[in-house]
């Protein structure tokens, strides 16, 4: 059975490669505190997620 579920996770294997999960650690302007933004992002949209 270990076999099986492993073989059914590999199937969309190049689905979850395009993305990644991005975290940017922002100042809130409210508080002062350092909260953290994730998103999950197009591996070719990092730099864009950054940059902002």
């Amino acid at each position: 059975m270990a076999k099986k579920a492993v073989a059914t996770l590999q199937e969309g294997k190049t689905d979850g490669r395009a993305y990644s999960k991005v975290i940017k650690m922002v100042k809130s302007p409210k508080t002062g505190a350092y909260v953290f933004d994730e998103h999950m992002v197009p591996n070719e949209a990092v730099k864009d997620f950054f940059k902002k």
